[in-house]
């Protein structure tokens, strides 16, 4: 499944939503996810689950591409 994770770049600051970024992963779960982003240095604010139509929608934003992620 693909997941849209909405985060902020700083751990230690309060999040703003003007600064909200985000990114697109494939993973099994949201557990899944939030595993293989747990060495990353941002905040988490909210990991939204991509299908159906939602999904092809996102995949004809220019932003659209999935994050590979390192889990060392």
């Amino acid at each position: 499944m693909i997941f849209k994770i909405y985060y902020q770049e700083n751990k230690d600051e309060t999040p703003v939503r003007e600064n909200t970024k985000s990114v697109y992963m494939e993973a099994e779960s949201e557990r899944d996810v939030r595993q293989k982003l747990k060495n990353q240095s941002f905040n988490i604010e909210f990991i939204q689950p991509l299908e159906g139509p939602y999904l092809e929608y996102e995949k004809q934003s220019e932003h659209f591409k999935l994050q590979e992620i390192n889990e060392s």
